[in-house]
């Protein structure tokens, strides 16, 4: 190829520039910029313990190699089958593997492309599942609409009663709610926290463990305080039945020297009576004897 004249060389595939960034600034409002990052962060959770799922965010995305024009940077898209390591890019034809799920958070800004230029795009990517969400609900209607690929083109897919998508690529499902299209545990159907919520969730959870530990150690110190209290009450009931013990033990001592004081009592009235028995038989013997002395 020449140009005024001048030869010049085609370049390789090696020598094309692949730029990391458009030198636009991020101009959303920070509805768009919360959903996007929640939905960077909660979905990067989800898959937290899958290898070879990777999620990204505003990531400049080439299709076309050799040509660094054919370029987008989807707001939020998976793909399965390739590794998590982090990225600069994504060239369709180095990964080999197109997103499985696109998510763009629209705007008045970028409706038209949304709904045109890059629905065009991911049906010829085959990207499975394109979401798109308008924060608050002022451009779609309604606010939140799914589109599914089948035989090559892009329907319409129905939303729950409530309003969410289960989506069958990633296994989670995706659920309006207020100015968030928020992401739901598969496990458990809870809804994943963003960062800042996460932290703010672990700082109320240190601070109510913090006061069941100031409680915990509050009771532990008042039956510390107990037990102290009837070990001595033990001590105390202790020594009171050995002094008890003691008192019945002399109790006891003290009624057998009576029942002895009793049966000598007993004894010397006995020979009292048979002393004062013999005296009166002695005196009237006596009596006896004189009656007969006078009669002779």
């Amino acid at each position: 190829m020449s140009i005024g004249g001048i030869s010049l060389a085609t370049p390789t595939a090696a020598e094309v520039r692949y730029p990391d960034s458009d030198g636009q600034p991020l101009g959303e409002t920070d509805f768009h910029i919360s959903a996007i990052l929640y939905l960077r962060e909660a979905l990067r959770w989800v898959f937290r313990r899958t290898a070879d799922t990777y999620v990204a965010a505003n990531m400049l995305l080439y299709y076309e190699q050799g040509n660094p024009q054919a370029v987008r940077a989807p707001d939020v898209f998976a793909v399965k089958g390739v590794s998590k390591r982090q990225r600069r890019t994504y060239k369709l034809w180095e990964e080999a593997a197109a997103p499985c799920t696109i998510i763009e958070i629209t705007s008045s800004s970028s409706r038209l492309e949304d709904m045109g230029t890059k629905r065009g795009l991911y049906e010829m990517w085959g990207v499975a599942e394109y979401l798109l969400f308008d924060p608050l609900g002022e451009y779609l209607s309604p606010r939140f609409q799914v589109f599914v690929l089948r035989d090559g083109y892009y329907q319409r897919a129905a939303l729950q009663a409530d309003g969410g998508f289960w989506s069958a690529e990633l296994g989670v499902v995706f659920r309006p709610v207020e100015e968030m299209l928020r992401v739901l545990e598969p496990e458990t159907g809870k809804i994943v926290p963003g960062l800042g919520e996460a932290v703010e969730l672990a700082v109320d959870q240190a601070a109510i463990a913090h006061c069941e530990s100031e409680r915990a150690s509050r009771e532990a110190e008042r039956a510390s305080r107990e037990a102290e209290r009837a070990s001595r009450e033990a001590e105390r009931a202790s020594r009171e039945a050995e002094r008890a013990s003691r008192e019945a033990e002399h109790a006891k001592r003290e009624a057998e020297h009576a029942h002895r004081e009793a049966e000598h009592a007993g004894r010397e009235a006995a020979r009292a009576a048979l002393a004062e028995a013999e005296v009166e038989r002695l005196r009237a013997e006596l009596a006896r004897l004189r009656g007969a002395s006078q009669d002779h």
